[in-house]
């Protein structure tokens, strides 16, 4: 048995990576394969991923977009109601952020709307894998009402003003804490997540170290009774969890395993969404350990961004 403390890591690097090391990146923490990782891995696996239909982790990457269009070609757009998207009209040119998850709907939606397929078209010039299957082709635009689309460096998009940076800075935290926190932080719907998997996880594995992790909780101090007895508990849980291991699948043991087992998990959002997760999450009616993890992380998102925060 390992007894760890809550953490929280803001994803600068994956902020810094093409699209297609973020996704897998993110998508092998479910299994906790991170260490299948390496130059030539995270291609095949997106692919596949796209190929499966496992749509959380194609939302784990967003793109800000900015189209030159035509007012009825932005209103087309909007009369589509496009879910997840953010979208906001600037003097010259439009600003689109979305998730390649995103993306990949609405074109299978509304993919002979002018303007959807513009930006699917961008997209496909570099990253047509994340189409695969879904692309037709396209079809060529009348020069008259041609759309132009370019991508915005995330450099750019941190010199936006405070309302447009809130909307389109998207941030990506991984937290580990126990599971009765990630409760909590699923309630989150604007968010996206991705969590380490107690159905494909077998903690007997090397790779764990043969053994169950568990959060020190913040309710008990060490040398007390009730310590004392949280420990004692988690250690019986462990041996009862690795004996039905060896007649049984992880997902049927994983049923005796309690709200104390670390888990890890990605929250990924915009810098609006985590404001409001901020002025829920740190006060003093939040859950005790919810403010652990989230108190020091809102204090370094206001250091970052204090125009939003």
């Amino acid at each position: 048995m390992q007894i760890v403390d809550p953490s929280y890591t803001i994803q600068d690097d994956l902020d810094r990576a093409s699209l297609v090391v973020r996704l897998e990146a993110c998508g092998r923490l479910c299994y906790k394969s991170e260490g299948l990782i390496d130059k030539n891995s995270a291609l095949p696996f997106v692919k596949k991923i796209a190929e499966h239909g496992h749509n959380s982790v194609m939302e784990m990457a967003v793109i800000t977009l900015g189209v030159k269009c035509t007012d009825g070609q932005f209103d087309d757009l909007l009369a589509l109601e496009p879910k997840y998207l953010f979208i906001d009209r600037l003097d010259s040119e439009v600003l689109v952020t979305a998730s390649i998850r995103s993306l990949r709907e609405l074109y299978q939606r509304a993919g002979n709307t002018a303007i959807v397929q513009a930006m699917v078209a961008f997209m496909v010039e570099g990253h047509e894998y994340l189409f695969e299957g879904i692309w037709n082709g396209g079809h060529e635009q009348h020069e008259e009402s041609a759309i132009e689309v370019r991508k915005l460096s995330l450099a750019e998009v941190d010199t936006l003003s405070p309302a447009l940076l809130a909307r389109h800075r998207f941030c990506g935290v991984l937290f580990i804490t126990n599971r009765a926190v990630t409760h909590e932080i699923v309630r989150h719907r604007s968010c996206s997540f991705l969590q380490e998997s107690q159905r494909y996880c077998r903690y007997s594995r090397d790779k764990f170290n043969n053994q169950v992790t568990f959060i020190k909780p913040m309710f008990y101090e060490e040398g007390t009774d009730e310590y004392a007895l949280w420990q004692k508990a988690m250690a019986d849980t462990e041996v009862i969890y690795l004996k039905l291991l060896e007649t049984s699948t992880p997902q049927a043991a994983r049923t005796v395993l309690p709200n104390s087992c670390k888990t890890e998990i990605i929250a990924y959002c915009n810098l609006a969404e985590w404001r409001h997760i901020f002025n829920l999450r740190t006060t003093r009616a939040a859950e005790p350990s919810m403010r652990e993890v989230m108190i020091p992380l809102a204090v370094e998102m206001k250091e970052r961004y204090p125009a939003v925060f």
